[in-house]
């Protein structure tokens, strides 16, 4: 499975706040996030996709070959789907997600690196 690769008018491209996927607002809600779907649950909700998503974000990786890369590695992303990352994404995910995460025994690391100056 691969993500679509975003087109050129950056002004409509969002982040996933949870992978750092880059993607149109269209595509988060006709397509869901290949990586987080089933957490996100984006798919035909246009008010999960402002929620879950957003438009501040900084840089772009492309993700040719994940599994390989040092820099998705880096990035956290080495086990999602090809496709364009941002490097920095501001915002939460909401506290239903947070919640859902903490059932599965994920640990939640915001994507703006806000925990990392532990």
């Amino acid at each position: 499975m691969t993500a679509v690769i975003p087109p050129s008018k950056s002004r409509q491209l969002r982040a996933c706040l949870l992978c750092g996927l880059i993607q149109s607002s269209n595509d988060f809600r006709f397509n869901g996030c290949p990586n987080c779907e089933d957490i996100l649950q984006l798919k035909d909700s246009a008010d999960r996709v402002m929620t879950c998503t957003s438009t501040y974000f900084e840089g772009m990786i492309a993700g040719i070959d994940p599994e390989n890369s040092w820099v998705l590695r880096w990035q956290r992303t080495s086990k999602y789907v090809r496709g364009m990352y941002a490097v920095r994404v501001r915002g939460r995910v909401p506290e239903d997600v947070e919640a859902e995460l903490e059932s599965r025994g994920i640990k939640y690391r915001p994507r703006d690196l806000s925990l990392d100056q532990d």
